[in-house]
């Protein structure tokens, strides 16, 4: 594949997941202040991310940090608790409207575990809270569950669809059924949460668009509010990247990956979804707040194990390894300052990928004409457009977005 970033790991998912650590240090690097390329002056608000990363079994292309040692949650929650606790200073006053807890698999918490997290993270937020989502495995969501998760405070859920076929479901080692999604659906519906989302996959070797149409079909079906979709990635170290290496299967073609991606796009916005980003569609109205604050410049704080907080200046992130957070003596492994070029290409590398791209008026002098020079040939060329003082992609340019960044990054 020629064009990585437009289908690339599930960046929505995580907080931490767009700015993989590059140092390998134990020890935080002091912060200190850089100067701003971005001015901005929107209403005051940040997230949370809390990371669970235990899983029944691990998927076959997932390259996230997840463990199968689910006998320590008691203890790692309890860690979670104390971090969120010790870090209440990180986010200053700001109010926080998104809360996000995802994995790794949130629904195999036990209920005691899941609802006393729960519980805390809203005492912590106050009553700014807007959005609470909570990801779920669709076997996990049974009535119970879903009557536990409304009675917390969660009012959205995101459930890992991936695909409704059974055959695919097994190839890549998801454990529920395709019948089962529809089931969590209609037990969160009956318990209260109307804002569901689903994710899905494609570009499964030797899944034909026929295939993949279906399975949009089955999704828009369920009339859910939101559905995210993304490439099936074959990652160095999974086991699925081991299986294409050793020439056990074979990815799609490059052309077949394209069709998929606007058949995607045709079907979701003929049925009324927004493609608000690149990789994600919403009802009007249901547009993931969390997410979109990563694609926003919005502060979070990730607490847990891998998880990544960022300021709007800096970054840091925990240590990948359950037992070491747990102890607890040093879980930040490193932190970064950001100056101001670094700040301003993380702005092109989100915000481009949403549909009203870079506000222009927030740039600085310097950075608002390095923007407008680099952007001359894409312009030219069809696939960037400037309305209303925002830069954004066209609809040709989202199938090559990796290459127009790469122009407009300094």
């Amino acid at each position: 594949m020629t064009f990585p970033s437009l289908f690339e790991r599930k960046i929505c998912k995580f907080a931490f997941s767009w700015f993989p650590p590059s140092p390998n240090t134990h020890h935080p690097t002091p912060i200190t202040q850089h100067p701003t390329p971005i001015t901005y002056h929107p209403t005051p608000m940040s997230g949370i991310y809390a990371h669970i990363p235990f899983c029944k079994s691990r998927c076959i292309y997932c390259g996230f940090y997840s463990t199968t040692l689910l006998p320590l949650q008691d203890e790692y929650v309890d860690a979670m608790l104390h971090e969120l606790d010790e870090r209440k200073d990180y986010l200053g006053n700001e109010p926080i409207t998104t809360i996000y807890i995802g994995g790794g698999t949130p629904s195999m918490l036990s209920p005691d575990n899941l609802s006393r997290l729960c519980i805390r993270l809203k005492e912590f937020s106050g009553d700014s809270v807007e959005e609470f989502t909570v990801e779920c495995n669709p076997d996990d969501v049974t009535p119970q569950l879903a009557s536990l998760l409304a009675s917390v405070g969660v009012n959205r859920v995101s459930m890992g669809a991936q695909t409704f076929s059974d055959e695919r479901l097994a190839f890549i080692h998801r454990r529920h059924k395709a019948h089962q999604v529809k089931e969590a659906v209609e037990n969160l519906r009956n318990a209260g949460i109307k804002n569901i989302s689903v994710d899905l996959m494609f570009g499964f070797p030797d899944e034909t668009v026929e295939n993949w149409k279906s399975d949009i079909e089955q999704a828009l079906s369920l009339e859910v509010q939101h559905i995210s979709a993304y490439s099936l990635m074959y990652e160095e170290g999974t086991p699925l990247y081991k299986l294409l290496e050793d020439g056990k299967i074979k990815e799609i073609s490059e052309e077949t990956s394209l069709e998929m991606y606007e058949t995607l796009i045709t079907l979701l916005t003929n049925a009324g979804y927004e493609h608000y980003e690149i990789s994600n569609f919403a009802l009007p109205g249901y547009r993931s707040k969390h997410n979109s604050s990563y694609w926003k410049r919005v502060s979070y704080l990730g607490i847990g194990a891998a998880a990544h907080s960022y300021n709007l200046t800096s970054r840091q992130w925990n240590v990948s390894d359950v037992k070491l957070y747990i102890k607890g003596d040093s879980i930040i492994e490193n932190s970064e300052l950001l100056d101001s070029t670094e700040q301003y290409n993380d702005l092109v590398t989100t915000a481009l990928r949403t549909c009203e791209g870079i506000n222009l008026t927030t740039l600085s002098d310097e950075y608002r004409e390095y923007i407008l020079k680099a952007s001359e040939k894409s312009i030219k060329q069809g696939n960037l457009i400037i309305e209303n003082n925002h830069i954004h992609l066209t609809r040709k340019g989202i199938f090559i977005s990796d290459a127009v960044m790469v122009e407009l990054i300094k």
